[in-house]
């Protein structure tokens, strides 16, 4: 019987954390009770059950109308304990701070989970506008400049399976939604370095990011910085990605990788 009821209570666990992967990976204004039972192959009354207690628990919020549900307060901290505790972060803030000083720019820096961007640190620009984003989600990697960053180094068959994966959903009118637009965006930035997001993820909003390595070679991850487009001529968006490109070499460099030569 205890072995029983132990099988139990680890289903359970299971599920509330494959609950709240979905509502992190869902879209910003959150999934529906209905939604979320489809997708998780359950009833409406075992979903809404586990729904109830991850909410009262804070790690989702419930937003109206709908009600709809959203990442919650706790997520957010746990996030920003994990980013403290990530020796990339640790080892990025020095430059990330230089990055943002020199560009008055919002700067994050992305690991690289599979494919996937989930960002582990941010500061701040000097100015009064806030992008506010929560440490430690995975987040779509065809929406931002570091994910993009992070797909150009994967084979063209894993971005496949990653568009596969998580669709390609429109934030915007300027989302990229098909395949062979991603890939020619892709293309570009094997070319340059750096990729750009032109008001995709959030409308009056450009980033530009590039990606960096480990010491064996492999994309680690990203560095991006954000802005809004009415401060960001487009003649300065070639100049941001080389020095977004090069402060990325220096977070390479640190991590004891090598620097990537581009034709």
């Amino acid at each position: 019987m205890p072995e029983k009821k132990n099988s139990s209570n680890i289903g359970s666990v299971t599920k509330a954390l494959n609950l709240v992967d979905l509502v992190m990976a869902g879209p910003n204004e959150g999934l529906t009770l209905s939604e979320i039972a489809r997708e998780m192959k359950s009833s409406k009354s075992a979903t809404h059950a586990t729904l109830r207690t991850l909410v009262d628990h804070n790690y989702l919020r419930m937003s109206e109308p709908g009600p709809r549900y959203l990442p919650g307060m706790a997520l957010i901290r746990l996030g920003d304990l994990a980013s403290a505790r990530d020796p990339i972060a640790s080892l990025s803030r020095s430059i990330m701070n230089e990055l943002s000083k020199k560009t008055g720019l919002t700067v994050r820096i992305a690991r690289n989970y599979d494919g996937y961007p989930v960002f582990i640190e941010r500061i701040d620009g000097p100015g009064v506008v806030r992008f506010f984003t929560p440490l430690g989600i995975r987040e779509l990697p065809h929406v931002s400049s570091a994910g993009k960053a992070i797909l150009a180094e994967l084979s063209d068959e894993r971005i496949r399976e990653i568009v596969e994966e998580s669709g390609l959903e429109a934030r915007t009118p300027k989302s990229i939604t098909t395949l062979p637009k991603l890939m020619a965006d892709i293309r570009k930035i094997r070319v340059r370095g750096y990729a750009v997001d032109d008001e995709e993820d959030a409308q009056g909003v450009v980033c530009i990011g590039a990606a960096f390595y480990d010491h064996f070679g492999q994309c680690a991850g990203g560095i991006s910085a954000t802005g809004l487009k009415s401060e960001l001529p487009i003649e300065e968006i070639a100049k941001l990605g080389i020095k977004i490109l090069k402060h990325a070499e220096a977070i390479t460099k640190k991590l004891g990788g090598k620097v990537k030569v581009r034709g």
